[in-house]
C-alpha cells in the first residue's frame, strides 16, 4: 500500500457523522449502535457505538473524500471496540454478533484500501481485524447457520481477510512481527488444502522456521495423514487464535477418525470401546458429546459408557457435527478478554519474530 498516490483518511470517528445522520433518517441503525435509553423516533445513533457499515463501491463513482475515510489509528480503535464491546455482548446471539462484526470489519478493510496507509500500520489493522473475525466465527458453533449470519458469506469474508493481509505482507519488507503467526493461521484455516500448503512452503526459511508456522505445518501433516492421536494432541495445545482458525475442520477430523475406528473394530457381533477413550482421543467436551457423535453416525451404545462397533452400522449423513469445542477452543481464553488476545503483540508463543538478516 505504501507508495500509492492515495490520500490519508481524516475521519476521527468510528462512523462518519454524515453516515450516522443518513442511517438515522433511513432507520438503518443496528441496535448495537443506538444511544442507550434512547426513546426517540427515529432512534438516535450513539457516536461512541456507531460503526461505519460496508457499502460496495459503485462503478464509475468518485472515491470518498478523506473526511469519510478513517485513518489507520481510528481503524485500530474501531477493531478494538468490536473486539472488546460488541464481540463480548451477553444480550445478543453469537450469530447476530458475527453478522454485525463481519460487516463492520469489511468496511475497515475497504477504508484501508482506499487510502495510502504505510505497510506496517496497514498490516497491524488487518491482523487485528482478521483475529476478531476468526474468533466471532469460531463462536458460532453448530447452530450458527440458523441465525442471521450466513456461514458461506462469513467463510468468504475470512478468506478475503487473509488475502488482504497476505498481499500486504508481500508488498513490503515490514517489519511484520506477527507474520509467522498469521501465515500459520492461514494454513490452519485452510487445513488440507494443497494450494495453501504450497503457498506457505514458498515463504522464506526464516518465517517457516518460526515455532508458530512449524506447529501449523505439523497440524496440517497430521490431518493429511489421518494420524488422529497426533492431530488431536496438537490441537489440544494450540493457542486460542490458532484454535479458532482450525475449528471449522474439527468435525471432519472427528468423522474421519470414527470411520477409521469403525473399519478397524467392527465385527458381526460387535466390539465395544469405552466412551472415555473416545473423549480423550478426539478431545471431546465429555461423555454426552461422545454419545451424540456415535449416535449421529449410526453406532449403538452399550449402556451409557461404551460404544458398539457393529459391522454395517456406521453411516455418514450431512455435515459432520463440530460440537461445542470448549476443550479445543473456548477454554483457551483462560480468563483473558478477546480484546487482550487480539491486540497482544504475542499470544503465548504463537507470534514469533524471524531474525533480521545480519
Amino acid at each position: 500500500m505504501a507508495g500509492c498516490e492515495l490520500p490519508m483518511g481524516t475521519c476521527p470517528d468510528m462512523c462518519p457523522a454524515a453516515e450516522r445522520a443518513e442511517r438515522e433518517k433511513e432507520r438503518r441503525l443496528h441496535r448495537f449502535e443506538v444511544a442507550p435509553g434512547c426513546g426517540s423516533d427515529p432512534p438516535r445513533a450513539d457516536p461512541q457505538r456507531a460503526v461505519k457499515e460496508y457499502k460496495r463501491p459503485a462503478a464509475g463513482k468518485a472515491r470518498p473524500p478523506p473526511s469519510q475515510l478513517r485513518p489507520p489509528s481510528v481503524l485500530l480503535v474501531t477493531v478494538r471496540y468490536l473486539a472488546g464491546e460488541v464481540a463480548e455482548r451477553a444480550d445478543a446471539s453469537c450469530a447476530e454478533v458475527a453478522s454485525f462484526v463481519a460487516d463492520r470489519l469489511r468496511a475497515v478493510r475497504l477504508d484501508l484500501a482506499l487510502q495510502g496507509a504505510g505497510n506496517a500500520e496497514a498490516a497491524a489493522v488487518l491482523e487485528a481485524a482478521l483475529a476478531v473475525l476468526l474468533a466471532v466465527v469460531a463462536r458460532l458453533g453448530p447452530d450458527g447457520a440458523r441465525g442471521p449470519a450466513d456461514p458461506v458469506l462469513l467463510q468468504a469474508q475470512v478468506q478475503e481477510g487473509f488475502g488482504s493481509l497476505r498481499r500486504c505482507y508481500a508488498q513490503g519488507a515490514g517489519p511484520h512481527p506477527r507474520q509467522a503467526a498469521f501465515q500459520g493461521l492461514f494454513l490452519l484455516y485452510n487445513l488440507g488444502s494443497m494450494e495453501a500448503l504450497h503457498e506457505v512452503l514458498q515463504l522464506p526459511d526464516a518465517l517457516r522456521s518460526c515455532p508458530a508456522l512449524r506447529r501449523a505445518l505439523a497440524v496440517d501433516s497430521a490431518f493429511r495423514e489421518g494420524n488422529t492421536a497426533r492431530l488431536f494432541r496438537l490441537l489440544r495445545v494450540l493457542p486460542y487464535l490458532q484454535s479458532c482458525a482450525v475449528r471449522c475442520h474439527v468435525g471432519r477430523a472427528r468423522r474421519g477418525a470414527l470411520a477409521r475406528l469403525a473399519r478397524a473394530l467392527s465385527t458381526p457381533k460387535g466390539q465395544t470401546l469405552p466412551l472415555g477413550f473416545m473423549v480423550h482421543l478426539l478431545a471431546l467436551d465429555g461423555p454426552e458429546e461422545a454419545r451424540d457423535l456415535c449416535q449421529a453416525h449410526g453406532l449403538p451404545l452399550d449402556g451409557q459408557e461404551r460404544v458398539v462397533f457393529l459391522r454395517g452400522r456406521y453411516t455418514e449423513e450431512g455435515v459432520p457435527p463440530t460440537g461445542t469445542c470448549h476443550v479445543l477452543v473456548g477454554s483457551k481464553l483462560a480468563g483473558r478478554t478477546l480484546e487482550e488476545v487480539v491486540m497482544a503483540e504475542e499470544e503465548d508463543e504463537g507470534v514469533d519474530r524471524p531474525k533480521s538478516p545480519a
